[in-house]
């Protein structure tokens, strides 16, 4: 397997804001909450991201638990963060995105707390989403398609 993978999906815009995403044979609705002018199918793509880092949180938990020899007889995450929507309504200059982003992890293990401490201080390096997150990425447009029904 060749270190650099890239991974893919895909998102559909279907009736209002409601979204329809694609990766491999999997899907996921995405929408907003009725007070955000959805119709409330699915998570909106804020949730999306906070989940995905949960459960990023979650995988690298299982896959390195054994290395530590950390039992993980129960793990989850609680993961919240600060929006200030004026940014993405465009009524102020604030930022769009989220400005704060707060986890808990909650364990339940008779595993000794020191190895514990050690094995969460390296599951917090290896996230790919939390990295993502928290350090600078290049995103950009690559291509842009545009379709016409108006023959000139």
């Amino acid at each position: 397997m060749a270190a650099v993978q890239t991974f893919k999906a895909t998102a559909h815009l279907q009736e209002g804001v409601k979204v329809v995403t694609r990766a491999r044979q999997f899907e996921l609705i995405i929408d907003e909450p009725a007070s955000l002018g959805g119709t409330d199918t699915g998570l909106n793509p804020v949730e999306a991201l906070l989940a995905s880092l949960g459960a990023c949180q979650s995988i690298v938990a299982r896959v390195y638990a054994p290395k530590f020899d950390v039992k993980l007889d129960d793990f989850r995450v609680e993961v919240e963060g600060d929006i200030d929507l004026d940014g993405f309504f465009n009524r102020s200059e604030v930022r769009p995105g989220f400005s704060d982003i707060r986890y808990s992890f909650h364990i339940r293990t008779d595993s000794p707390r020191d190895k514990v401490e050690a094995f969460i201080q390296f599951l917090e390096s290896k996230c790919p989403v939390g990295d993502t997150i928290a350090n600078p990425v290049a995103i950009k447009l690559h291509n842009l398609h545009v379709d016409s029904s108006i023959e000139v």
